[in-house]
């Protein structure tokens, strides 16, 4: 009796259906809900613009967070269908589920478009204004996937400006105005972050760095430190003439803000030291949830301006 043959795919044959329990594992994973405290800046208007203490902005200031976490990782599943193939030559981000073969590109680019949708629908519910935003946001970092990931700088810029998308949201959806001080911080911050993510990215991949990611040609360790040096000094000095201003004194009717400056002093030095002798920066979210000293600075620090902008301390 002749043995059954074993069976053979075909070249170019579908993959076998993903196990659900797999498939939710991996779209949670390509969706880095650890990434979601990026979004934690559309709660600036909501401390900066006094109306923490009110239940219906912070109900509003909820609810656009929660949009920003849902474009967001829409984002993050179309960037990781875009760099599929320059991330499996990378040592950590081979092992991301698209890039593996754990979620096949079919799956991951429905999945963004159902969570961009439901995002952009919960953004028209919060208001139009923030509807306007986020849709702004989801196709600015769309491209960003695409073809500005490739042009020097303004990759670099086109994450800052996101950040400060997401802070306009935030102050948007609660109905205060836009300060140009908070515009400023936040694109000085952001560029910070993202100068050293690039940064941690070449001093890793070192000789393969180009071939990861192409737009790495354009910078080196030393172009970057220069960059990361301006733009350290800029933010550090943009906060303390904003703790200081006449408009913020006003504002608040207190001139104590000046004393929070020691927490951004010690927070960004210390990222700083995290990215040159510890090689880190790849992941500024990772970095603030695992880093127990960069933690404490920034509650710290978000303590001290609910103290002082809400306590005993104004005028």
């Amino acid at each position: 009796m002749a043995r059954p043959r074993p069976h053979i795919d075909a070249p170019g044959a579908s993959a076998p259906p993903e196990a659900p329990a797999s498939l939710v594992r991996s779209l949670v994973v390509s969706a880095r809900p650890s990434q979601w405290t990026k979004n934690l800046i559309v709660f600036a208007g909501l401390l900066f613009g006094r109306q923490l203490l009110h239940p219906d902005a912070v109900g509003q200031a909820v609810g656009t967070f929660v949009v920003f976490c849902a474009l967001s990782s829409a984002v993050y599943l179309v960037n990781d269908v875009m760099d599929r193939d320059a991330d499996r030559i990378h040592p950590k981000k081979r092992h991301r589920p698209i890039a593996s073969g754990a979620l096949s590109v079919q799956t991951a680019v429905v999945a963004a478009a159902v969570v961009g949708g439901l995002g952009l629908a919960g953004a028209w519910f919060v208001g139009r204004g923030v509807f306007a935003i986020a849709g702004s946001y989801f196709v600015l970092l769309s491209l960003y996937s695409g073809p500005i990931k490739r042009l020097v700088i303004l990759d670099v810029l086109t994450i800052a400006i996101g950040f400060v998308m997401r802070a306009a949201a935030g102050a948007v959806a609660i109905d205060v105005p836009i300060s140009n001080w908070l515009l400023v911080c936040t694109i000085l911050l952001a560029l910070f972050l993202a100068l050293s993510k690039r940064r941690q990215e070449l001093v890793l991949l070192a000789d393969g760095a180009t071939s990861h990611r192409r737009i790495l040609e354009e910078y080196s360790t030393a172009l970057l430190d220069q960059m990361i040096a301006v733009v350290t000094a800029s933010t550090l000095m943009a906060y303390a003439l904003y703790t200081v201003s006449p408009e913020t004194v006003a504002k608040f009717g207190t001139d104590q803000l000046i004393f929070t400056l020691p927490f951004p002093l010690y927070g960004i030095f210390r990222y700083l030291y995290l990215v040159h002798q510890k090689q880190g920066g790849g992941s500024p979210a990772e970095m603030l949830i695992t880093d127990r000293p960069l933690l404490a600075c920034v509650a710290l620090w978000a303590g001290a301006v609910v103290l002082i902008v809400y306590g005993p301390f104004r005028a």
